[in-house]
């Protein structure tokens, strides 16, 4: 161009330059296009499998995390880092990459060719750039401070969708509808004000940098055209000058934007990063086992105590399980039965003592190994959004259906199955909603006995059924347990009484030990627990 200008002006340009010199123009911008678009699909394929990647690594290191860490944190806050905040995260690395790396490059080899051309016009320029930065650092502060508080309320609307749809049959048996409706437009409009925060503190950026390049143009034109006049600076020259400046000023432009981009995505990286740097506290520990060998079951604890908060909730237990054996463990609420239960599949480690399984130390076994030996029911079992097949199978390698079948018989489940529309194929909602209280357990209980471990673990899955469906389960269960390590956690004696022997756990403390026709004549909680028992099923025969 500014031959072309130079050569028009002085009269010394030929039709043929004029003519090679619009092609090499045309040349260079169909290069620049090309080169443009394979700049744009790296950067954007880059973000997509870092995303990816980011992703997969998350939710596998969730996965490994204690139960612990999730009754600490918040469901929707954990969505809302899996999911916004890695889409941030991504929009930095592509968006961010693409425009950094191109507004970069042209700033810097158009500062240079500016100083080239004109030194003097340069140093005009260069006078502005202070203030530009000064502005620019203020409006980024405000930006990265204030995305902070919108991704905080962002989790919080996401935990409360997720508490809300997953209570949903409390929301309508108190018909609180419109009251969590009301909360749920609070939160909403809480998170678009602090949307609306941001693009306040965001949005200055581009008319002040607007301002500042105008105010460059006006300086250049009034001392450049001076130079003009006085033939120090060619019309040309000043033409290519302000062109480079057409040129930085869409790039200085996007930095802004970069910037913005690279503080939102700062804050969601920090958010992920925390979790990352969470450790789990149960994991296995560097001298393992290499091989560790098949496990019968025989379960010894030694002087084991668990204390959280500087609460006691277990307290110097000592007992021994022999492989093959049957354990019944009751007492009253909050004792501490689930725990001790819950310290055999290393859900947690207890803070003073030890757990052996065939005389190994749990750490001293892979977690994986330890679990694949250990079939646990839960008194509230989770279940997932597929088959009924599928989440009697959940865990398996093996998923035949003669395992299903056997499985699900022995707890009493397949009779319900066969009056489903599509049986083991039923769908079921979220968390097993589909199913009645008395249904998840059992197919908690088939969940358990499918894996076929070495040690079932039952925690009082049979509170939700009747006494008659109790009483077929506990007969086909006693087959199925006859060569396994059982335990069984209930508040039934009529479930107890298939125990070969049976612990009451009081105030953390083994208060009772014997089998059920000892400990009925002795004096304390399991003989009152069963005399309550059979008081109520007499009352309920004469009715």
């Amino acid at each position: 161009m500014r031959y072309a200008i130079d050569g028009l002006t002085d009269d010394s340009l030929s039709q043929n330059q004029l003519l090679s010199y619009t092609a090499a123009y045309m040349g260079i911008v169909l290069a620049s296009l090309l080169f443009s678009l394979g700049m744009r699909w790296f950067p954007l394929r880059l973000s997509e499998n870092v995303a990816f990647d980011l992703r997969r690594d998350l939710f596998g290191h969730l996965t490994y995390m204690e139960k612990d860490f999730f009754q600490r944190e918040r469901t929707g806050d954990l969505m809302t880092r899996m999911i916004s905040d890695i889409t941030l995260v991504k929009d930095f690395i592509g968006q961010g990459l693409l425009q950094g790396i191109r507004a970069t490059t042209i700033i810097i080899m158009g500062s240079i060719s500016m100083y080239i051309t004109s030194p003097t016009l340069a140093a005009v320029m260069a006078i502005l750039f202070p203030a530009m930065l000064a502005s620019f650092y203020i409006f980024i502060r405000l930006v990265k401070h204030r995305q902070e508080k919108v991704q905080e309320k962002a989790s919080d609307l996401s935990s409360f969708t997720q508490e809300t749809f997953a209570g949903i049959r409390s929301v309508k048996s108190f018909a609180i509808e419109k009251r969590r409706f009301g909360l749920f437009r609070k939160l909403n409009k809480e998170l678009i004000k602090r949307n609306m925060s941001v693009s306040y503190a965001r949005q200055p950026m581009w008319p002040l940098f607007a301002f500042w390049f105008s105010l460059g143009i006006m300086l250049i034109l009034v001392i450049g055209g001076r130079q003009v006049i006085t033939g120090k600076l060619t019309l040309g020259k000043l033409v290519q000058f302000i062109q480079y400046m057409m040129y930085i000023q869409w790039p200085m432009l996007a930095m802004s934007w970069v910037a913005v981009l690279i503080q939102r995505g700062r804050v969601s990286w920090e958010r992920i990063l925390k979790i990352f740097n969470t450790t789990p506290e149960v994991q296995d520990a560097t001298d393992v086992l290499a091989n560790p060998p098949p496990l019968r079951g025989e379960i010894n604890f030694i002087d084991v105590t668990y204390t959280i908060k500087e609460q006691t909730l277990l307290s110097n237990i000592n007992l021994t399980i022999p492989a093959g054996t049957t354990i019944g463990i009751t007492g009253p609420t909050g004792g501490g039965k689930t725990l001790l239960a819950s310290l055999v599949a290393r859900i947690m480690d207890p803070t003073s003592g030890t757990v052996e399984i065939d005389n190994i130390p749990l750490q001293k076994l892979p977690l994986q190994h330890l679990r694949s030996h250990v079939g646990f029911a839960a008194q509230e079992p989770i279940l997932f959004s597929r088959t009924l097949a599928e989440n009697i199978s959940f865990g398996l390698d093996d998923k035949s259906e003669e395992t299903i079948l056997w499985a699900a018989d022995i707890a009493h489940l397949h009779d319900d199955v066969t009056e489903f529309h599509n049986q083991y194929e039923t769908v079921l909602g979220e968390r097993g909603i589909t199913l009645s209280g008395g249904q998840r357990q059992r197919t908690s209980i088939s969940r358990a006995l499918a894996r076929r471990p070495s040690i079932l673990v039952l925690d009082d899955v049979l509170a939700s059924v009747d006494t008659q469906t109790e009483s077929s389960i506990m007969a086909k269960l006693q087959p199925a347990i006859k060569n396994r390590t059982t335990i069984i956690v209930s508040h039934r004696a009529s479930t107890l009484r298939y125990a070969d022997i049976i612990a009451t756990v009081e105030d953390g403390k083994i208060t009772q030990y014997g089998t059920h026709d000892e400990l009925i004549q002795q004096d304390g909680y399991y003989a009152h627990l069963n005399q309550l028992q059979e008081i109520k099923m007499a009352l309920e025969d004469n009715e």
